[in-house]
């Protein structure tokens, strides 16, 4: 393979942001809450392959379509620079040919589930696709974000029971106010070049009360979620876990307290473990009952 081809992969990866997983995780962990609650444990094989597959698939996708909508916006932000669409390691073209294929390939996998999900899986499409325009017209695009990432919850249980019962559109609304949380901290990162440029954010819209609105949040996330234990006959193990999601909950609280874009993008990455806490407390949860 020639050095320029390499190149062009290399541009392709990162336009997917292969090079940067955060995003797969944050996106996979509420896949995960959703499958194993759904079914009460592991879900079958071939489901979980399709959603985690299709976590992959779907962010690459939201990510390429993201980069082609805010192409003439990231030259003149700092952090997004560098991008392929930007620094033209790869063509607008390319890119709308490689969205098309990374959501064909979803699609694929979503056909050998039931018509139900099938049509939920179009939902999902249609707030990849709307979520980059939302930061031109309205001040709360990470709402949008949060539901693109959240609805793989309605799905998951639409492909395991057949219906989206309460404690689905609770981990649902869950995931969506998370999302809202994190993605403002990843905001404040860029908040000063989104001013300038007429980019909207949760992170300008809150101003000076953004760590105290995202504190709520979170606030708001681990509520519903002890609700949901409730309604899921939760043991131990499961709050053990709620309960080590409001110490790294703190712990950004004291990373963002002066309001340095390192920390605050770093508080944006130490959601990972905040997802994956949850998951570990729903996963043994289900694990220990039915040993």
């Amino acid at each position: 393979m020639s050095v320029r081809a390499i190149e062009r992969w290399h541009g392709y990866a990162r336009l997917m942001r292969l090079d940067k997983p955060i995003g797969i995780l944050l996106l996979l962990w509420p896949t995960l809450w959703g499958l194993w609650v759904a079914a009460e444990g592991l879900p079958s094989w071939h489901i979980l392959f399709v959603f985690v597959a299709g976590v992959v698939l779907m962010r690459s996708a939201g990510c390429v379509i993201n980069d082609y909508v805010d192409r003439d916006f990231d030259g003149h932000v700092e952090r997004t620079q560098a991008r392929p669409l930007v620094s033209g390691a790869v063509t607008t073209k390319e890119a709308l040919v490689l969205f098309g294929v990374l959501v064909i390939a979803s699609f694929v996998l979503v056909l050998t589930l039931d018509y139900f999900t099938l049509a939920l899986s179009v939902v999902a499409l249609l707030l990849a696709v709307v979520y980059p325009f939302t930061k031109r017209y309205i001040n709360i695009p990470q709402v949008v974000l949060g539901a693109a990432f959240a609805w793989a919850i309605p799905m998951a249980f639409a492909a395991i029971r057949g219906e989206i019962p309460l404690v689905a559109w609770l981990l649902f609304i869950a995931t969506v106010l998370w999302a809202v949380a994190y993605d403002t901290f990843y905001a404040m990162v860029d908040r000063e070049d989104d001013l300038r440029i007429g980019v909207k954010s949760t992170a300008i819209l809150f101003g000076r009360y953004d760590r105290i609105i995202v504190a709520v949040l979170h606030g708001l996330v681990l509520a519903i979620l002890l609700f949901v234990g409730k309604i899921i006959a939760a043991g131990f193990v499961y709050y053990m876990g709620i309960f080590t999601a409001i110490l790294f909950a703190a712990y950004q609280q004291w990373l963002v307290r002066d309001g340095d874009k390192a920390r605050c993008f770093y508080a944006f990455l130490n959601n990972n473990w905040f997802g994956l806490v949850i998951f570990l407390g729903i996963f043994l949860n289900f694990g220990i009952r039915s040993a």
